[in-house]
């Protein structure tokens, strides 16, 4: 008899964080990996924010908080929601969670019943497929071409909608493509889902301010739909704070509650000095904190140098990301190509030929010694996904591995 349930055998390890293991397992025997699977900013959190969680301390700010959040924090996120997004939202429709992966997984169980579809346009982060299906969801996706930057359209979705369809999942800036959604598009969408009020639309902001292209735009902007969404976002990318694990939602009042509910009984508040820590964060202008911009423009800076870089790599189909720090390059064109015999790929698996996306992630993490993720993990065999959150050297040298790597196959 088994004894692990049936839920955790038919969940899928994350792909991004495996890759991320294989790498540190040859880092530590002795290879000079240059990993760009992990999408973590390689800055140090904010001066100011790291001040607060240190006078937080100081201040005995060390025992339970509310379940939710500690309400100075809702209410520095309810600004946050207003001043940057142009949103109102009371204190009791803010959740605040031990990163923003628990806040969509308490959101998912809070609304899905085995069997209800959960549509989630392709390529999609990794967890939001395992999320809706550990809750019994049915996952419909509706994949997004590169000719179209990865995006859907309102006909796209309105022909996945069915009677049976509860959630919508989507990223913007995404995680893994780097493209977002503009205002018109957004409503597009908008105008599809508001024909369907037991539809409810989770919208993952945590890209929010790393954003090239200017203001962002939220799809809860619309009057007509607001109360079908739900926001997602947090602290870990825009404020460089991964390690803190603060996520939030903003949700209709109902749903808020029920995630409060499941969060009760599952971890309760999250860390103290971490929520003091966010208020601070919180209160930073990303039109005028320095700590904000600079980040952001150095990715941009980045995204520029990698995208030439990339465009000279044969077989790579490039598209300029508007947000977030991946690249998503179609790479279908080097499927059938042959290893070279002596490839440390080909002896460790005993493959000769490249037939997918995990087949090349794996030839250049064994050969050229640089750390990508295979885009069958976001849902499309034809790409693979790398981060430039590293810095201008680590970027170009990686490049330059993978060029050589991708030349030697025939």
């Amino acid at each position: 008899m088994e004894i692990l349930s049936d839920r955790i055998l038919a969940m899928g390890e994350s792909e991004t964080l495996a890759m991320t293991q294989i790498a540190r397992e040859l880092k530590e025997q002795g290879k000079d990996v240059i990993s760009l699977s992990i999408g973590e900013p390689d800055f140090n959190t904010p001066e100011c924010v790291k001040e607060y969680a240190k006078q937080a301390i100081d201040e005995n700010w060390t025992h339970y908080p509310p379940v939710p959040g500690y309400p100075e924090l809702l209410k520095a996120i309810c600004h946050k929601f207003k001043r940057d997004n142009n949103l109102d939202y009371e204190t009791n429709q803010i959740v605040v969670s031990t990163g923003a992966k628990q806040s969509i997984y308490q959101l998912v169980m809070a609304l899905v019943n085995p069997g209800d579809e959960v549509i989630i346009p392709a390529p999609y982060w990794v967890s939001y497929r395992e999320i809706a299906k550990v809750a019994g969801g049915k996952c419909v996706f509706i994949p997004a071409k590169i000719e179209n930057d990865f995006k859907i359209t309102p006909a796209q979705l309105k022909a996945a909608i069915t009677s049976k369809t509860k959630l919508i999942m989507f990223s913007s800036p995404s995680n893994p493509t780097g493209m977002l959604y503009s205002k018109e598009e957004l409503r597009g969408i908008a105008e599809v889902v508001k024909d369907y009020p037991q539809i409810i639309i989770m919208a993952d902001e945590i890209y929010e301010h790393i954003n090239f292209q200017g203001k962002h735009e939220s799809i809860a902007q619309f009057d007509f739909i607001k109360d079908q969404v739900i926001t997602v976002n947090g602290v870990a990318k825009g404020f460089a704070m991964t390690g803190w694990r603060i996520g939030f939602i903003a949700a209709p009042a109902k749903i808020a509650k029920a995630c409060k509910k499941l969060q009760g009984q599952v971890t309760s508040a999250t860390c103290s000095i971490a929520q003091r820590a966010t208020i601070k964060a919180m209160e930073m202008d990303p039109t005028t904190s320095k700590d904000i911009i600079d980040m952001r423009n150095t990715f941009q800076a980045r995204r520029d140098m990698v995208y030439k870089l990339l465009q000279e790599i044969h077989g790579f189909k490039v598209r300029l990301p508007q947000g977030a720090f991946y690249f998503f390059p179609d790479v279908a064109a080097l499927y059938g190509k042959n290893v070279p015999a002596d490839s440390v790929f080909a002896q460790t698996y005993k493959k000769t030929v490249i037939e997918n996306s995990t087949d090349l992630c794996m030839y250049i993490l064994y050969d050229a010694n640089v750390a990508l993720v295979q885009g069958s993990a976001f849902g499309d065999d034809n790409c693979i996904r790398l981060s430039y959150a590293t810095s201008e050297d680590n970027l170009k040298e990686a490049c330059r591995r993978i060029k050589a790597a991708v030349e030697n196959l025939k």
